[in-house]
């Protein structure tokens, strides 16, 4: 009797979503876990660009303080698994990336100005990681967005929103459009007069 029932529970759990859950959400769990890995790989490749750049453009000091000050910002987020079942602490943690993301975008425009410090080894070699992290972040994102799309469909369609409120699934923030045109959002920068680099 205990066996038929235990087959009988499983079918009923299978039928109404419940398995399907726990792998969506390990899945945005694994996928968030790649969105942080990326994040905080940018996060220490900071504080080399802003000292390597600074060797060369001191005069950029508003600038470089705003670096400085976006990644401080986004330091003090807590950037936990939990965030993503909390939406107001998952908008606070990607306004703090996005202005570290525009802080970083002026700071590379900057440089343009710079012809000496685009020729040093050690800036090309942190502007390509930067580059290719930015490139990581995104590949990221993007899957992020896909699991918790997948997941949120599930929260919310019949019968399965069913289980979801038996077992409090609630759905999940993510990334949205007005999210991705602040962050790509370009500074203004006039060019029309460069400075000169400095002798170094």
């Amino acid at each position: 009797m205990r066996a038929l029932l235990a087959v009988l529970m499983t079918a009923l759990l299978s039928g109404c979503g419940y398995n399907d859950f726990q792998s969506y959400d390990e899945q945005v769990k694994a996928d968030w876990a790649e969105v942080l890995n990326q994040y905080q790989r940018r996060f220490d490749l900071v504080p080399n660009l802003v000292n390597t750049v600074k060797g060369y453009a001191q005069q950029e000091k508003d600038v470089l303080i705003g670096v400085t000050e976006a990644r401080a910002k986004v330091g003090t987020i807590q950037a936990t698994p939990a965030l993503i079942n909390d939406p107001k602490a998952f908008a606070q943690f990607q306004a703090a990336q996005g202005e570290l993301t525009t802080a970083l975008s002026k700071l590379m425009m900057v440089t343009e100005n710079y012809p000496q410090l685009k020729s040093d080894a050690v800036f090309r070699d942190l502007q390509a990681q930067l580059e290719g992290t930015e490139n990581r972040i995104t590949v990221a994102r993007n899957r992020y967005i896909k699991s918790v799309q997948a997941y949120n469909v599930l929260a919310r369609s019949f019968p399965t929103n069913l289980t979801a409120m038996l077992f409090s699934y609630s759905v999940k923030p993510s990334f949205t459009v007005e999210d991705e045109k602040a962050v790509s959002k370009a500074p203004t920068v006039d060019f029309s007069a460069p400075k000169a680099a400095p002798a170094k």
